[in-house]
């Protein structure tokens, strides 16, 4: 039951190793930059335009810098051309601050 609770609540939940993240983007931002949550979603801005998915593929490049992981590691489940996404990160290599500290809440 705990899990689920936090599957609802959490804006990221693990699938085996994978890590199920959900995004709110911000393109055409000053800087790329992980924010913090808002509700089920985590603030993501990047400094590229919304233009074609372009901005979604340098946010997919700039998590996998963040992550540790290669940019094929992440899979776009839904929103490339939305600014609500929802990302698959398979086996993180390491975990930014935001997502360690959410953790802690729900232990």
């Amino acid at each position: 039951m705990k899990s689920q609770q936090f599957r609802r609540e959490s804006f990221f939940w693990w699938d085996g190793d994978t890590l199920v993240v959900n995004i709110l983007g911000k393109p055409s931002a000053g800087v790329d930059a992980i924010g913090k949550p808002k509700g089920p979603q985590l603030k993501v801005s990047v400094t590229a335009a919304p233009r074609a998915g372009r901005a979604t593929d340098h946010m997919v490049h700039f998590l996998a810098k963040e992550f540790g992981v290669t940019p094929s590691a992440i899979e776009v489940v839904f929103g490339r051309m939305n600014v609500n996404k929802q990302l698959r990160i398979k086996a993180p290599q390491k975990l930014p601050a935001v997502f360690q500290q959410a953790s802690l809440l729900y232990e």
